[in-house]
């Protein structure tokens, strides 16, 4: 295992940027085939390609999420919350959901690619909240009610029929 390691070291060493990605010169090869198959350096250059450009998704994904977690937080507000439930927002309710749900999920797995903190997720989480509750705050609100109307019995005390 170590030895593959040390051609994966030695072909991001010498690989340079080409039209169409990561590309060794003829003089590298000539040198790796020394000890190496063209197989294993194929390998080698298709894991260094990988490995660069998983690198690129994640700082690009880091940076768009944390825009993303910003924009969405920023419907935690009352007034902006009230004018995207009465669609007078620049996204729809629904466009937002999708959104919050497909962020959240980014955020979850950017945890493990991060060195810093992520984002401030406060308004974020909080929107997720407001989505969560949206369509059953009137039945909570009822249900309030009608405990308000209830009377309150200890376990001794028997309903009035």
């Amino acid at each position: 295992m170590g030895r593959i390691v040390d051609l994966c070291g030695e072909v991001a060493a010498v690989a340079e940027e080409g039209p169409d990605g990561l590309v060794l010169p003829a003089d590298a090869w000539d040198k790796l085939r020394a000890d190496w198959s063209d197989e294993d350096i194929e390998d080698a250059l298709a894991f260094v390609k990988d490995s660069l450009l998983q690198s690129e998704l994640v700082e690009s994904a880091d940076s768009l999420s944390a825009r993303l977690v910003e924009l969405l937080g920023g419907w935690a507000d009352p007034k902006a919350w009230a004018q995207a439930v009465e669609g007078h927002a620049t996204l729809s309710l629904e466009l937002i959901g999708q959104l919050a749900r497909r962020v959240d999920r980014l955020e979850e797995v950017l945890e493990a690619y991060r060195d810093d903190k992520g984002p401030d997720r406060s308004g974020f989480d909080a929107v997720r909240r407001r989505l969560m509750d949206h369509g059953i705050e009137s039945e909570m609100a009822s249900g309030r009610a009608a405990g308000a109307r209830e009377p309150n019995l200890d376990s001794n005390d028997e309903p009035n029929d």
